[in-house]
């Protein structure tokens, strides 16, 4: 199923929602709509659902304009972040309540078959409210993944789940995706998250589509500094620089080798992601002496905040480490890996990426 919308846009009373884009999603594949909180994700997928009408553009579906052409007169499934199932029906009959809808036969075999990709076998026959809230979700997920729509959405549908259950579902959505031949539009705030679900990613800010594409294209090659902003846990380093004869000059700190295009403005942003600042020098690495801010550890990383001369500084750091505040340390980077955005923001220079890499 091809999903475009053209030249849409969505004004609520005096306030713009969604700011007029463009965006024809890969059909049969999953779209990450990626942003913080009241970036626009919610407000594009209930147009893209039928749930609301755009206030200006077009929203086609194979060609054909359906354009306020409500939700039950669309083939579309939709996961909340709310365990949205009906309350009085088992699981069992949750997951049945489309495949019945639909005349099909062999229904038991097909929830049993979904029950036990969802690992929900032992709760057929409950009802939602003795379930946990993962359980849950999980019910709500089978009874999306029954209806065999051709368009899924499924509005940042991990957030209300502790950790360990959003590890566990990302994996499992990934597989189950990838099985499937339906559509996914996915909203998440978080990065991560849209890596490891792949595909493509749109990023989206304050209500304005930034840039869409392959998700490891995007990640690698964030067009501006809104979308690196966007797509970078933890933030993406930012230092102030100026363009030089051999390349870049860091304000208060060293120069870099790299490459700028002849028309490069004079004023430039570098940006430096945390898992490329190390405490150990390779060959061709720049030195940025500085103190210890804070560390902290979160699962198998460590985040060390550093002073330096050029501004603060994280820098992500694989397996447990212990820093005293206040110590003096040296955060190494390589130029190879620098980013550069011009006066505007726009992006000047990426890192070469690996054959192969992601």
């Amino acid at each position: 199923m091809q999903l475009t919308l053209e030249d849409v846009s969505k004004q609520v009373g005096p306030s713009t929602h969604l700011y007029p884009m463009n965006l024809a999603l890969v059909p049969r594949a999953v779209t990450v709509l990626l942003g913080a909180t009241q970036a626009g994700k919610t407000s594009l997928m209930r147009i893209m659902a039928g749930l609301d009408a755009p206030t200006r553009g077009t929203v086609k579906v194979d060609g054909a304009d359906v354009t306020g052409k409500p939700v039950r007169d669309r083939n579309v499934a939709m996961v909340y972040q709310q365990f949205i199932n009906y309350p009085s029906l088992s699981v069992y009959d949750n997951i049945a309540s489309p495949l019945k809808l639909r005349g099909e036969s062999n229904i038991a075999a097909r929830v049993q078959q979904l029950a036990a990709k969802l690992h929900i076998e032992p709760f057929l026959k409950r009802l939602p409210a003795e379930l946990s809230g993962g359980q849950q979700q999980r019910v709500a997920l089978a009874r999306a993944l029954a209806k065999n729509a051709p368009l899924m959405l499924l509005d940042e549908p991990l957030v209300n789940l502790d950790y360990k259950l959003r590890e566990e579902l990302r994996e499992e959505l990934s597989a189950l995706f990838a099985a499937g031949d339906s559509t996914v539009v996915y909203a998440t705030t978080e990065p991560g998250e849209a890596l490891l679900l792949g595909g493509y990613t749109a990023v989206m800010d304050a209500g304005e589509l930034l840039q869409y594409g392959p998700t490891a294209e995007v990640f690698h090659a964030p067009k501006s500094l809104r979308v690196a902003r966007a797509f970078s846990d933890p933030p993406m380093n930012l230092v102030a620089a100026e363009a030089a004869t051999l390349g870049v000059v860091l304000n208060a700190g060293p120069a870099l080798q790299i490459p700028l295009p002849a028309a490069a403005s004079k004023s430039l942003t570098i940006g430096v992601r945390a898992g490329a600042l190390r405490v150990q020098r390779r060959d061709g690495d720049v030195a940025l002496p500085g103190k210890v801010e804070l560390a902290e550890i979160s699962g198998s990383d460590t985040f060390v905040h550093v002073h330096t001369a050029v501004g603060e500084l994280v820098a992500q750091l694989t397996g447990v480490h212990y820093f005293d505040l206040g110590a003096s340390i040296t955060l190494y980077m390589n130029p190879a890996q620098v980013y550069v955005f011009d006066a505007a923001g726009n992006l000047l220079v990426a890192p070469a990426r690996a054959k192969g890499a992601r």
